[in-house]
């Protein structure tokens, strides 16, 4: 895979984590209107950067090792 292939895949990721993150936020935002406890904690918002591979090392891995 060349180098720009590379670099939009990663972006496309880190679209989509981010998108998933505001989802998270409104969620947790339209909970704590209700007077409810939050869906999402601190951990689960870290963890979408490992679900989505974007992490540093993730990165750095991929940029290394693709094709």
């Amino acid at each position: 895979m060349e180098d720009m292939s590379k670099a939009a895949f990663i972006l496309s990721q880190s679209v989509a984590a981010l998108a998933k993150i505001e989802g998270m936020k409104a969620e947790n935002m339209q909970r704590e209107a209700l007077g409810q406890s939050m869906a999402y904690s601190d951990d689960a918002f870290f963890n979408v950067i490992q679900e989505y591979g974007i992490d540093h090392n993730s990165v750095i891995a991929y940029l290394n090792n693709a094709g």
